[in-house]
Parts: structure tokens; sequence; C-alpha cells
């Protein structure tokens, strides 16, 4: 369990936003080892050393909970991606930093792409917007970029974003559930290699004559 008790057996009286990362980090193992309709609250409070009482005063029902999880994962992987577009103007180490965005998300040991990328509850409305907002929102950001730096149209650069995210999301979870004994970096090297072997054969503005 992970919860926590006094020396006299009472249990600590957490802040509220500690108990709540508490309870998201109880959930997560829960959710990822059984997916969202075989979880059940009871097995999370457990899990978090609380009683149910407590956890449903931070979340009032089991989606609500894994919403705030998926919210968590979803901002987390869309961060990551735009300080990878943000943290240098050289193309070449942009494709290579959203590689690793990517492998270094999927390889995180709790989990967390499973629920992003896997998640069973796809189908309802809530959760197929937070996964729409994640693909999306990655997508804009290198979208963007290639944009500002090529001059081709959205529509073009769109669908370069789509093929240089999507690549480093199947190769990551590739990467991930074959244990292929690859190195970390040296297979986001491999993965960055190709995609800039495409991508930078389109010119830059400032190259290209008028």
């Amino acid at each position: 369990m992970t919860g926590s008790t006094q020396t006299d057996g009472r249990p600590v009286r957490l802040p509220r936003s500690a108990r709540r990362k508490q309870l998201l980090a109880a959930a997560q193992q829960v959710f990822v080892a059984r997916g969202y309709h075989a979880a059940a609250m009871d097995e999370i409070a457990e899990q978090a050393g609380v009683s149910k009482p407590v956890l449903y005063q931070h979340f009032p029902g089991k989606l609500e909970l894994y919403l705030a999880l998926l919210d968590t994962h979803v901002d987390a992987l869309i961060k990551r991606i735009q300080d990878a577009m943000s943290s240098t103007t050289d193309n070449k180490i942009r494709v290579n930093a959203t590689m690793r965005a990517y492998f270094e998300f999927v390889g995180d040991g709790g989990g967390a792409f499973r629920l992003v990328f896997e998640s069973d509850l796809r189908n309802d409305a809530a959760v197929r917007e937070r996964i729409d907002r994640v693909e999306h929102a990655s997508i804009e950001a290198v979208t963007e970029t290639i944009m500002a730096d090529t001059g081709v149209s959205r529509e073009r650069a769109a669908l370069l974003a789509v093929g240089l995210t999507g690549a480093a999301e199947v190769s990551a979870r590739y990467w991930l559930t074959a244990r292929s004994g690859v190195p970390v970096d040296e297979a986001v090297d491999l993965l960055a290699a190709l995609a800039w072997k495409g991508i930078s054969s389109f010119p830059l503005q400032s190259e290209q004559t008028s």
C-alpha cells in the first residue's frame, strides 16, 4: 500500500494536494494493470492505503478519477512535444527531441502511455476528447514549426507532422513491448536519423529563392 501511518497507528492527514497525488498514483497502478473496466474503487483505495470515503472525497466516481489521471498525462506529453519544438532552432535537433519525448513518455515505468494510447475506454466521449487533444496539440506544435521553417502550406505541414509524431509513437511503443534490447539513446538516434532524412529534403524558407 502507498498510505502512511503515524507511530501510534493512526493515518497521517496529508494536505489535499498531496493526498490527491497519492490517490492518482495508486489509481494509475490499478488502471494500468487491469484496464478501466476491470478496475474497482475498492482496489484503488486499498492500493492507496485509504478508506473508500476518503477516495470519494477527492473523486466522485471511477470515471472522474480516470479522467483526472488522463488529464495529468495528456498535459505532460503535450508539454514534452512543445518543449522539443521550442528547445532549439536547429531542426535536426528538434526531430531528435521529438522522438526522445515519445520514447521517454512510453518508457516511463509507470505505464502512463497505456492510458493515453491503449485505453479500453476510448469510446467514451470524455476520454475520446482527451485522446484527441493530445494528438491534435502534438501535431499542431510540429505543424507550426514546419510551416514557419519551410513555408509549405498548413495541409502539407500537418501531413508531415502526423508522419513524424505517428512514427515516434508507434516506434516507441514497439521498442518497449518488443524488449528489443536496443538502448533508448540508440533507438532515439536511429528513428531521428530516419525521419531527418525525409524532413531535411524540404528547404528552409531562408534558403528558398523567390
